[in-house]
């Protein structure tokens, strides 16, 4: 859907005007930021005892009739540390104001976009203001809230626009949607990726991203973070996996602001995450060359070009007829070269990436009507060849007063993102790294595999098939990025419109319309002479979400003492995807035409889907406060979904939460806020589409003659949501005027009736069926704490702190007795490893074969490489880390910032398949060198070569047995290659995923107000310089990044192929206020 109405936004000032009185004489001045000097709009100017009061105008200044005796002057603002001033006999008085930390977070954005005061939430929200997600923006903005909020995990795979996983408090369904919710000015917003199945799933696939990269980090406020049921529980079935509420900026009234930002950033790959090769042996299996070959040179060895494996001879200098000579345009045409490593290994096929950003915003405003536009583009080249994403975002929004009364507010989004050369991840052709870590010759130059490419622009690689008329196994990698790309479109369209009627003044009416769209077009390909068939593929996806509210909001204090507010409304929301996909067949009849009309063969059925959801909600929430002290909220809601079956479709969610604010109580000068609170909920997460009653789907054709079947999967027309029971309890303080502070939560939440598809016999007609069944629990800490040890004039410190342990356990999956299902996989990779919902196992353990073990040590055999153990499914890692952490900290001297975050992850295991084949193909240093008795460990035992592995034999003695490292046939202990090619213990290649990394790092220059005046129109001058992913301090994972993972379903980051190095990325930003 390409139309969508105008929205509108409810005003967030309201300027104070007073009558006047009787005159004595005028006083006047200036109020500015004391961080920036830019002047502050809207700041509260009052004469201390009356109603006598202004407030400042855009350029921050004001004026203030007052009686000839003078008197004090309050000056006020909310986020701002009030003063109070003695006017005395002067007629000018210039004010600076800071930020006052006890503030900051005063008023809250909660579920619906209710504003609520800090003191009043029963639950943990944490808030990150916009300015922290540009100051060293990311391409996805999700990406900067790593390290600054407890309870977050967020996971990556350092691609260009890659997918980003999101995961609060835990996993909370088995096979089903585990990614928070995202929610802009109170409208939700799909946060959905168009990858394939396989790639969604944690496999392979081109990575198009999530929608989330759409949204403007130029026109983000503040980014609240719900984590708990009780902070969602409105949201009914959509609340289980917290929410993402993200505020944007406004227009504001009688104001105008024009601000220009532009920035720069580069990347290199950070080489401690990439593979690191041995120098010593070139291409082969068996150690030996190929059979002579004479050309120009004479008869001479050449290399196994076949192989795809660095067990080959060792490098002697020798004349080697290598993979150039077999290219009629290349100068080593049949010439023999020297036998030796290559200059230029796979790390020098990265480039340096460059990612520009320009942006404007007008901001402006009268009495009654306030507006914003902002437009941004984003260029970016990532560190692959031939990679390109590009983003137009437009953003709109208003607010006019109709009336006394009446308010409209509407805003309108607008993003188009184009990406050429995405990247490939997983165990797949189009990845690189694929072929870079696990199958590769040492003797192959990168740099000589470009010139080869760019000479003609054919197929030449390194990896010759027996008759050299193409590859065998691995193309040109240059060939693959500037032949067998693939291209994207997506439009990404959302906004609303609302209207806000005051019945009184506590009571008001709102009516919202929300939609939300997108379409995406993704093109794949792969061209003649690439090693696999020619093919083309298109996919076309149209998704929209439209949701209807209609509320009913009060606000009244009953007394003195006691406060009333909350809601009574509804929200009907409608969903609807469409989505194709096809592909050729056979081929393609001519060279580099990708079309589907060009396929050799009748393209087969295409792969289409078409869904459509609706629920319907009623929802109350109330909140009763006695004396600013005591607060008690309930929330409810009944949903209506068209996913579930007819007659049990309507579901209850509901929540209970208490406040106690004991600093109203202990009244004493350190304590500046104290609150206890504690809440429970019950919350859904609803059934996947087309699960219920049982639909045709078309999956191949006989020949010509299309059919059509149903699904493995039986439906299960009883099917229900699953449930979340949450508890909560917390405790926050603030001490000494907001110089010390935190927040502490303690939580547990129980996921059962988990909709899971489980095995059935095949005398049914079906594989598996769907059922609800299943529990998980999750429980945890999260700790926030901020400092500021120095607080002077000039300069201050503030030490920002998060901290989050989750502990995640499968309580109980399906049957009963002996029919009782214990394991579910969740996927299974190459490799033969696995990853599990496992009962009474933390969710997502990673299984496979394991050590064999004599008295706790590893047991080695006959043949002195390890045993794998006889059972293929042990479990032999968890990937849920022990705790995280982020610490950021903010030092300033007067107009000069420096900040950094350093980011910690502790725990969690990680299975790469990228060291299990590149040791199994030679590729890495510890498959060669000298063995322990200081010979080469590739030659043969018999000669003192051979690898002594540490363990001990049957009897419980020592290993002494020194294993051959040859390959050959299965006699290197390493990797896949390891006896008889069964392969080393999977548990070998599990790596302790900890990290600790500087995520961050800021120098900012304001240009002092001083300076700025004498331009007349300017108001302000900011200049940055940037880094992010600078240094990895520490790691337990060699050659790789611990925090890249196939992301994008819920492998929980536990496995890895083909792995992305980090990109480390430097620059600078200017931002020009007007």
């Amino acid at each position: 859907m390409k139309r969508i109405l105008l929205f509108c936004f409810t005003a967030v000032f309201a300027l104070v005007s007073s009558e006047l009185w009787a005159q004595d004489r005028t006083i006047s001045g200036r109020i500015t930021s004391v961080d920036d000097g830019t002047p502050l709009p809207g700041v509260n100017v009052v004469l201390k005892g009356t109603t006598n009061g202004t407030a400042s105008d855009v350029d921050g200044r004001y004026s203030l009739t007052v009686p000839s005796t003078g008197g004090t002057l309050v000056i006020s603002f909310i986020g701002l540390q009030s003063q109070e001033i003695e006017i005395g006999a002067r007629s000018t008085i210039d004010v600076s104001m800071s930020t006052d930390v006890t503030q900051l977070s005063e008023v809250v954005v909660t579920a619906l976009g209710i504003e609520r005061n800090r003191n009043e939430l029963a639950y943990s929200a944490q808030q990150v203001n916009g300015d922290q997600l540009t100051q060293n923006r990311s391409v996805n903005f999700v990406n900067a809230l790593s390290g600054k909020v407890s309870g977050v995990d967020i996971k990556t795979n350092n691609t260009m626009g890659g997918s980003t996983n999101v995961v609060i408090r835990g996993y909370k369904s088995i096979s089903g949607n585990n990614q928070a919710l995202f929610v802009i000015d109170g409208i939700p917003v799909s946060n959905a990726n168009t990858n394939t199945a396989t790639q969604r799933s944690g496999g392979v696939g081109v990575d198009y991203g999530n929608a989330a990269a759409d949204i403007n980090p130029d026109n983000i406020a503040s980014v609240n973070v719900l984590k708990g049921a009780a902070a969602t529980a409105l949201y009914g079935s959509r609340a289980a996996n917290g929410v993402i509420m993200i505020t944007t900026k406004k227009g504001r009234k009688n104001s105008f602001e024009l601000t220009v930002n532009s920035g720069v950033t580069w990347g290199k790959i950070d080489k401690s995450t990439f593979a690191r090769y041995q120098k010593e042996y070139g291409g082969g299996y068996d150690g030996v060359f190929a059979a002579n070959r004479t050309y120009d040179d004479g008869s001479l060895p050449a290399v196994v070009f076949g192989d795809d494996a660095s067990f080959g001879p060792k490098f002697d200098g020798q004349p080697v007829y290598q993979w150039d000579a077999l290219d009629p345009f290349s100068p080593n045409y049949h010439k023999a070269r020297p036998w030796v490593a290559a200059a230029n290994d796979p790390s020098t096929f990265y480039e340096t990436s460059v990612a520009s950003n320009q942006s404007v915003s007008l901001t402006a405003g009268g009495d009654k009507t306030t507006y914003k536009f902002a437009y941004t583009r984003s260029d970016e080249k990532g560190v692959l060849p031939n990679s390109t994403l590009d983003k137009d975002m437009f953003n709109f929004s208003a607010s006019s007063e109709l009336t006394k009364k009446l308010t409209v507010t509407a805003a309108a989004n607008y993003s188009k993102i184009q990406g050429v050369g995405r990247y490939g991840t997983g165990y797949n052709g189009r990845n690189p790294n694929q072929t870079f870590r696990q199958w590769w010759q040492m003797n192959v130059d990168i740099k000589e595999q470009e010139e080869a490419y760019f000479r003609n622009r054919k197929n030449v690689t390194w990896n010759w098939n027996g008759a050299a008329t193409g590859p065998l196994y691995s193309d040109n990698p240059y060939w693959s990025r500037y032949e067998n790309y693939s291209n994207d479109t997506r439009d990404h369209i959302f906004g609303y419109t609302t209207l806000n009627y005051k019945i009184t003044d506590w009571l008001s009416v709102l009516g919202r319309i929300g939609h939300d769209a997108t379409t995406d077009m993704q093109e794949e390909r792969l061209a003649v002479g690439s090693a696999g068939q020619a093919q083309y593929s298109r996919f076309n996806r149209s998704y929209s979400e439209t949701n209807y509210d209609l509320m009913l909001n009060f606000d009244k204090n009953i007394s003195d003492d006691i406060s009333f507010k909350g809601l009574i409304g509804t929200n009907m929301r409608r969903n609807r995807m469409t989505s194709i996909r096809a592909l050729t067949n056979g081929g393609l009849v001519v060279p580099k035409l990708y079309s589907l009309s060009n396929s050799v063969s009748p393209i087969n059925p295409p792969t289409e889907e078409y869904e459509r959801e609706g629920v319907d909600g009623l929802l109350a929430n109330v909140n009763l406060g006695f004396k600013q002290m005591v607060f008690v909220e309930l929330s409810g809601r009944r949903d209506k979904a068209t996913t579930l079956p007819k007659g049990n479709n309507a579901y209850n969610y509901y929540s209970a939460a208490g406040t106690f604010v004991f600093s109203e109580v202990v009244k004493t000068p350190w304590l500046s806020l104290g609150k206890l609170r504690a809440n429970y909920a019950r919350v859904g997460n609803n059934a996947p589409a087309l699960s219920v009653y049982d639909v045709y789907d078309k999956p191949t054709a006989i020949g010509s003659i299309p059919y059509f079947s149903l699904p493995n999967t039986k439906n299960n027309k009883d099917l229900r949501p699953e449930y979340t029971n949450s508890y909560e309890v917390g405790v926050e303080a603030e001490f000494f005027d907001g110089r010390v502070g935190f927040d502490f939560t303690w939580y547990q939440a129980n996921s059962f009736d988990q909709i899971l598809s489980v095995t059935v016999t095949g005398a049914t007609g079906y594989t598996g069926k769907w059922v609800n069944s299943g529990e998980i629990q999750n429980k945890g800490i999260e700790a926030s704490v901020f400092v500021v040890p120095v607080q002077t004039e000039n300069f201050s410190w503030t030490i920002n702190g998060n901290f989050t342990r989750n502990r995640n356990e499968v309580i109980y999956l399906y049957g009963e007795g002996a029919g009782e299902v214990k394991n579910y996989p969740i996927s299974t990779f190459q490799g033969a490893v696995s990853v599990n919902a496992a009962k009474g196992n933390p969710y997502g353990v990673i299984r496979g074969t394991n050590f064999r073990y004599v008295n706790g040590q590893r047991l080695v055999g006959a043949n002195g490489t390890y045993t794998p153990s006889a059972s293929s499914s042990e479990i032999i890692g968890n990937p849920n880390p022990d705790w995280l952490m982020g610490i950021n900290n903010r030092l300033k001297f007067k107009d000069v910032t420096l900040s950094f975050l350093v980011d910690m992850r502790h725990g969690g295991d990680i299975f790469s398949l990228d060291q299990f084949y590149g040791e199994g193909t030679g590729m890495y240093p510890n498959t060669a060198g000298l063995n322990a008795r200081g010979v080469a460990s590739r030659l043969p035992v018999a000669e003192g070569g051979g690898v002594l592995l540490s363990g001990v034999q049957a009897d419980g003695s020592p290993n002494t047995v020194y294993a051959e490292n040859q390959n050959g046939s299965g006699l290197t202990p390493f990797g896949y290659a390891a006896n008889d090619y069964a392969g080393a213990p999977r548990a070998w290649y599990v790596y302790d995923g900890s990290y600790v990394k500087l995520r961050e790092l800021a120098l900012s220059y304001s240009l002092p107000h001083s300076v700025i005046e004498s331009f007349k129109v300017l108001k302000g001058v900011d200049i940055s310089l940037i880094g992010r992913n600078l240094w990895i301090i520490h790691k337990n994972m060699e050659y790789a990044d611990p925090e890249e993972a196939l992301t994008s379903g819920n492998t929980n980051g536990g496995y890895q192929s083909g792995a992305y190095p980090m990109t480390r990325t430097y620059g600078f930003n200017v931002k020009l206020t007007f």
